[in-house]
């Protein structure tokens, strides 16, 4: 150790006597003659993250400067690292086969200066573009995908968070570019399928805690982090038609006629560059979409943080369903999702009601899962908009068998007394649509003495029943149950067995006396008579979905009142109850409790 000590003070020294001015003598030396071709080591000595940002990119510019013109003439990585000086006796390829190692060390102190977070910003804002100009014409002229693949390995394990400047840096200037997003996807890929995948179902459950609080995050889920930011950044494909253009970082790139599927390999003819064609849009977008599907597969086999896990669902049928090659490849992914059950089953709905409608999945248990979800805490869940829009589309279908129907909205019914005043507004909605839909329910309208019907929210007559052969059979069933015994089991998971077909919506005709004024207009104004379709329309719950608290009271407040009632009295009141709406009570106190607390209250006041 003791000797050690004075190399590394030696090595200080040595940077500290040169000055800028030395670094430019230094660099035009080295620019203009082969003869100062041992300044090369010396400059990359500064290009280091604890070296001054002004000594670094000055260095840095010598050697950009350097290195740009050389490339085409420099072999390649794997032919340097097996290169013996004994195999080979030409001194020309001896030389540049020694600049080529230089250039990699310097892609190296490159990397390292760009991953470091603690480097001055527009210093590596430059390296970042030295890097990028590397990558287009460090192959020969072609696209440069190695030194692309090892910046976003660099950058995806390193400790830089998520909303590091550089990931910033990188979307922006970059990602419009269309060869670059096409790479992006390969390396993304790769670095997916080098984390690795464990079973996302189980995870989630494990990660999911009863407080809803995540785990610490560990440096696996960073790097799944910066993978997923640096996907949800790459835009989608503009478009695939003859007239759609698209940006280039490099014209010699993948999308060119002569371009070779297997890789890059070979030296580029003098000519070649005069001879080349871009693809047509249409091939470049069937391209992309390859490389889209298999990137975005390859990420979702990961074991998710619970927050990306939620963020993938909740956008999943917008950015990643369309552009998939084949949108089937996700029905196992989101199924699972599906079956986890609460908050997660709500965002994988929307994703897996796209798949089903568009795609012909075929889920035999989806109403099943759709109905144990309705539970009272999914009208205070934060996407319950969404799924109160696709709640009321699922049940939309007129083939809907007549059980589950009722069953969905017996079920809303009975969630009505428990819900926000937000959530009965948007239960009376869905209730209101499902009884318009399916006259075969219309038995559910509340009745007394089991032959009158009673005028709630909608106001159905007798002869509603008359409309369907299923809902006379209930109706018979219904008079030799035991008045004031509701036969709907809410706690059944299976709506088959719920018995909600020999029941009512009486829970419905309670919502007349809400105490939240604007649930008992509402239900007051859908007292119309569903049994004819023509006369009524449905009622959009994309209105109601998205209600509060806040919303419920803005609302009552920018209300215009007509008539605001007064309290009118012909003689002043005496008291506040008076005894004739009270018949048998007295409001008097008894002369013994008036002594009492009168004696209380002088002693109050003698110690005072």
């Amino acid at each position: 150790m003791a000797s050690s000590m004075p190399l590394k003070k030696q090595k200080k020294n040595k940077n500290d006597k040169y000055s800028l001015s030395d670094l430019k003598t230094l660099g035009h030396q080295l620019l203009s003659s082969r003869a100062h071709v041992n300044n090369l080591p010396l400059l990359l000595s500064f290009i280091t993250p604890s070296t001054r940002p002004k000594y670094a990119l000055e260095s840095l510019l010598s050697l950009q400067s350097f290195f740009i013109p050389l490339l085409p003439q420099l072999p390649s990585s794997t032919v340097s690292s097996s290169f013996t000086s004994d195999s080979q006796a030409d001194p020309e390829f001896i030389y540049r086969t020694w600049v080529r190692s230089k250039f990699d060390d310097f892609v190296q102190s490159l990397l390292d200066i760009v991953i470091c977070s603690q480097s001055d910003e527009a210093l590596r804002e430059v390296v970042l573009d030295t890097l990028m100009e590397f990558v287009k014409v460090g192959n020969g002229g072609k696209f440069h995908s190695a030194i692309y693949y090892r910046l976003l390995h660099n950058i995806v394990h390193s400790s830089l968070e998520v909303d590091d400047i550089l990931l910033e840096l990188l979307a922006s200037k970059y990602f419009k570019y269309i060869d670059i997003r096409y790479f992006t996807y390969i390396s993304l890929e790769k670095l997916s399928r080098n984390i690795g995948a464990n079973d996302i179902s189980d995870d989630i459950r494990e990660r999911l805690d009863t407080t809803g609080v995540n785990q610490p995050q560990s440096s696996l889920d960073l790097s799944v982090h910066k993978l997923s930011h640096l996907l949800s950044r790459i835009p989608p494909l503009e478009g695939s038609d003859d007239k759609a253009e698209y940006d280039m970082w490099n014209a010699a790139g993948i999308f060119t006629e002569k371009e070779n599927d297997k890789g890059h390999t070979g030296k580029q003819c003098k000519g070649e560059s005069t001879n080349i064609k871009a693809l047509s849009p249409a091939n470049i977008a069937k391209k992309m979409k390859l490389k889209f599907t298999k990137a975005w597969i390859s990420f979702l086999r990961l074991t998710l943080p619970v927050d990306v896990y939620k963020e993938v669902l909740v956008n999943l049928h917008q950015v990643v369903i369309p552009y998939l090659s084949n949108p089937l490849m996700l029905c196992d992914f989101l199924t699972r999702s599906y079956d986890i059950g609460g908050v997660v089953s709500v965002m994988a709905l929307s994703s897996l009601f796209v798949l089903m409608t568009q795609h012909s999945l075929e889920y035999p248990n989806f109403y099943e899962k759709l109905y144990a979800l309705l539970e009272p805490s999914i009208f205070m869940a934060k996407h319950r908009a969404k799924f109160f829009q696709l709640l009321d589309s699922c049940l939309k279908s007129p083939l809907l068998p007549a059980y589950l129907a009722a069953a969905f909205c017996k079920k809303l019914s009975r969630l009505s007394l428990a819900v926000p005043p937000s959530g009965a507004l948007v239960i009376i909605a869905l209730i209101h649509n499902l009884l318009r839909r399916h006259p075969s329910i219309n038995c559910l309208v509340h009745q007394e003495d089991g032959n009158e019907t009673t005028k709630d929210m909608i106001g159905a007559e007798n002869g509603a029943a008359d409309d369907s052969t299923e809902a006379s059979s209930p109706s018979r069933e219904m008079s030799s149950v035991k008045p004031s015994i509701d036969p709907f089991d809410d706690k059944q998971t299976d709506p088959l067995k719920a018995n909600a077909m020999r029941s009512s919506l009486w829970e419905v005709d309670t919502l007349r006396h809400h105490y939240c004024p604007p649930v008992s207009r509402f239900v007051l104004s859908l007292e119309n008579d569903l049994t004819v379709r023509a006369k009524t329309t449905e009622v959009s719950v994309k209105d109601f979905s998205s209600g509060s608290y806040a919303t419920i009271f803005g609302d009552e407040i920018r209300r215009r009142v007509k008539q605001v009632p007064l309290a009118f009295y012909t003689a002043t009141p005496t008291m506040l109850f008076p005894e004739s709406d009270f018949i048998g009570w007295t409001f008097k106190m008894k002369d013994k409790d008036s002594a009492t607390i009168s004696a209380k209250r002088s002693r109050v006041e003698e110690t005072s």
